[in-house]
């Protein structure tokens, strides 16, 4: 799934999550009979999947307790705890967490294809490339700490960044240069851009990467 797709899911799950609480408290009662609690297990069960994966500790521990249901008050209890403590990390950032953690894979990426061009001699290919990731790093940092963005050119992202304080020190200083070889990249200017400027750049970039994704 894109990262786009992802994100748009939010608006879906949350809506899921609300129909589950509503099945388990409008029409159940405080602890509903067997049959019924199980037909909103599988449900919720499933939602879980979808949203969290297979492995992860939320579906893990429901299905331990949907497997082993036998209607039981405390069971009840604990399959309700895990269903609300996922819906509570859901609502507090869980798919903002995912997709920060794919972003930082994909523009990593870029990265080393703008290692291994530089290495092999082309330092016009591993400009745009970093240049590329820098953009939209620095785009998709912006935009988690609500700054709107996305219709910004490169200098306006990082006056952005710079008045909100959310670059200092070295990180302040290295990226005011870092514009300039955007642009340099990006308009083919490739007289201006030396080896070691698209080495600086892709240094640049993958500490940014490591801080902040």
């Amino acid at each position: 799934m894109k990262i786009d797709e992802l994100i748009a899911t939010r608006f879906k799950v949350s809506e899921s999550f609300l129909h589950q609480i509503r099945l388990l408290e409008g029409h159940f009662g405080p602890y509903p009979e067997a049959e019924s609690f199980q037909k909103w297990s599988i449900s919720a069960l499933s939602l879980l999947k979808d949203v969290f994966g297979e492995t992860s500790p939320h579906y893990q521990t429901f299905k331990r307790g949907h497997d082993n249901f036998r209607h039981d008050i405390s069971e009840h209890d604990a399959l309700k705890g895990v269903f609300f403590a996922a819906k509570s990390d859901f609502e507090n950032g869980f798919l903002e967490k995912i997709e920060n953690a794919v972003t930082g894979e994909l523009l990593g990426d870029f990265i080393q294809l703008a290692k291994s061009s530089l290495d092999e001699g082309y330092k016009d290919v591993a400009a745009v490339l970093a240049s590329a990731a820098l953009e939209d790093a620095l785009k998709r940092y912006a935009t988690s700490n609500d700054l709107s963005v996305s219709d910004k050119v490169m200098q306006e992202v990082v006056a952005a960044l710079k008045s909100k304080g959310l670059v200092q020190g070295a990180t302040k200083t290295l990226l005011d240069n870092m514009p300039k070889l955007r642009d340099y990249a990006m308009h083919a200017n490739w007289d201006k851009l030396t080896p070691e400027d698209v080495r600086s750049m892709i240094g640049f970039v993958e500490e940014f990467l490591i801080q902040k994704f």
